[in-house]
C-alpha cells in the first residue's frame, strides 16, 4: 500500500501579511503600558490644557477663533505622542528583542515589517485625531470645519510622515529607554515651535517662517486652514511641499540607515 503525501501550498499576500502582524504588534503594544498610556490618554487630555492657553490669547485680534487653536493643537499633540514617540519605542523595543530579524528570514518584506509593525498606532493616532475633533466641536465650541478636505490631508500626512520618523529616529537609538530620549527634541520643538501653544500668526514673522519650516508645521497649517476655510492657493501648496519634503526625506533616511539589528 503506498502513502500519498499532500502537500498544500498557503498563498499569502503583503496586506495579509501585514494585517497579521499588526495584530501581533497590537498585542505587544498593550503589554506595554507605559507606551501605551502616553499614546491613547496624553493626547485626550490636552484639549482642555489648549483651551486655557487659548483663552488668554487675543485671538479675535489675530483673526482666530478657539476651533482654529484647540483642534490643530490636539491633532498635533496626538500625531507626536500616540504615532512618533510610540512608533520610536516600539521600533527600538522589536530590534532589541531581535524581532525585526526574525521577521526578515520570512515571507515579510521590509517596508510590510515597518508597516505592519506601525499599523496599530497609526490606527490609534486616527482614531484619536477623529475623536479629538468631534470632542472638541462638541465639548468645546470649537465648530465644524469649513473645509474639511484640507484638514483630511494633514492628517493623514502627518500620520505617514511621523511613522516615518520614528523609525529614522529608532534607528540611531542604543535602546529602548535612549529611544524615548532620542525622541524628545523633535517633540519639544513641534510642541512650541509648530503652532501647538503659540500659533504663527503670533508669532513675530522671521520666527514663525523659520517654524514653519518644522515637520509638524504644515500639517497644523492644513488642519488649522481646514478650520478657518482661509488657507490661500499659495499657503496650501506651501505646507504640502513642506509636509512632502519631511516625508520623502525620513523615508530615505530610514532606507539608508534603519538598523534591523541590536546596536552594540
Amino acid at each position: 500500500m503506498s502513502t500519498a503525501t499532500m502537500t498544500r501550498t498557503t498563498t499569502t499576500t503583503p496586506a495579509g501579511r501585514m494585517r497579521a502582524l499588526a495584530r501581533a504588534e497590537l498585542t505587544l503594544l498593550g503589554r506595554t503600558k507605559g507606551t501605551l498610556f502616553a499614546a491613547l490618554f496624553v493626547p485626550l487630555a490636552m484639549p482642555f490644557s489648549l483651551r486655557q492657553v487659548a483663552d488668554s490669547m487675543d485671538l479675535k485680534g489675530n483673526g482666530l477663533s478657539i476651533g482654529a487653536v484647540v483642534v490643530p493643537g490636539a491633532i498635533g499633540f496626538s500625531l507626536l505622542f500616540a504615532v512618533y514617540s510610540a512608533l520610536t519605542t516600539v521600533f527600538a523595543a522589536r530590534r532589541e528583542e531581535l524581532v525585526l530579524k526574525r521577521l526578515r528570514t520570512g515571507e515579510l518584506r521590509d517596508p510590510e515589517i515597518l508597516a505592519g509593525a506601525a499599523l496599530p498606532s497609526v490606527a490609534i493616532g486616527l482614531t484619536q485625531c477623529v475623536v479629538l475633533a468631534i470632542g472638541c466641536a462638541a465639548l468645546l465650541d470649537a465648530g465644524a470645519p469649513s473645509a474639511p478636505h484640507l484638514a483630511v490631508i494633514g492628517v493623514l500626512l502627518g500620520l505617514v510622515m511621523f511613522s516615518a520618523l520614528g523609525a529614522v529616529t529608532a534607528s540611531f537609538s542604543r535602546s529602548v529607554e535612549s529611544a524615548q530620549v532620542m525622541a524628545m527634541p523633535l517633540t519639544f520643538a513641534s510642541m512650541f515651535g509648530s503652532g501647538l501653544f503659540v500659533p504663527f500668526e503670533v508669532m513675530p514673522d522671521k520666527l514663525a517662517s523659520v517654524c514653519e519650516l518644522l515637520p509638524l508645521s504644515p500639517v497644523i497649517t492644513l488642519v488649522r486652514g481646514g478650520w478657518t476655510g482661509e488657507l490661500s492657493g499659495a499657503e496650501t501648496l506651501g505646507a504640502l511641499a513642506t509636509a512632502v519634503a519631511w516625508t520623502v526625506v525620513s523615508v530615505f533616511a530610514v532606507r539608508r540607515w534603519f538598523r534591523w539589528e541590536p546596536r552594540r
